[in-house]
């Protein structure tokens, strides 16, 4: 028998958070492309960029997708069916009570926005409720964030790195053995969705391969 989605009004989940480097800009306007307007909780995008130039990020990913995109605000209370895109030389993470806070502390993994800061203080602040998504790149960031999310009882969805333009934080990701789903780039999206419809543990389909 089929599952009936959840009612979107009492959505279990509280964020998607996404970690993406070398190629991601591109891979993220394909996963953000695939999210409805109607999505249920915001989305927070630390993807790295270059410090040193004006970021075109929001611009070029407004392009492709239904939600708000934005580049995200210190203090500022996330909305659902927004993107917020950490800024060029900035940490984002979440605080106490589910706002963003920007940060210049050190860098993590050679890079500053980092992966691990957003889903270390996502989890911190919202536990289970928490869906973290790992794609292309070409260092380990976001590996120890994926842990770190599970152990608060969160999901991970990571890029099959075959599907990747560079494997390495994928790769990563996936050799912690906390990444739930190994996805290529296409189906992350409509993994998403049914997890939110659904819940973790009654979103129907294949989902990919669990990771070894």
């Amino acid at each position: 028998m089929q599952e009936s989605p959840r009612d979107e009004n009492r959505c279990p989940w509280a964020v998607v958070v996404i970690a993406s480097s070398a190629g991601g800009v591109q891979g993220l306007g394909t996963l953000l492309g695939g999210l409805r307007s109607t999505l249920p909780v915001p989305v927070l995008v630390a993807q790295h960029l270059n410090r040193s130039r004006e970021t075109r990020i929001v611009t070029i990913l407004a392009r492709s997708t239904p939600l708000a995109v934005r580049l995200a605000g210190d203090g500022e209370r996330p909305r659902a069916g927004t993107v917020y895109i950490a800024p060029p030389d900035r940490h984002l993470c979440v605080r106490a009570g589910g706002r963003l806070a920007l940060t210049r502390e050190g860098r993590v993994n050679s890079a500053r926005p980092a992966a691990d800061p957003l889903f270390e203080s996502a989890a911190g602040e919202f536990g289970p409720r928490v869906i973290a998504c790992v794609l292309t790149g070409a260092d380990g960031d976001g590996a120890r964030g994926v842990e770190v999310v599970k152990a608060h009882g969160g999901t991970t969805l990571v890029q099959d790195p075959a599907t990747a333009d560079f494997h390495g934080m994928p790769k990563a990701a996936i050799r912690t053995g906390r990444a739930d789903r190994v996805l290529p780039l296409e189906e992350i999206a409509p993994a998403i969705t049914r997890l939110l419809l659904y819940g973790a543990d009654e979103a129907p389909g294949p989902g990919g391969r669990p990771s070894a």
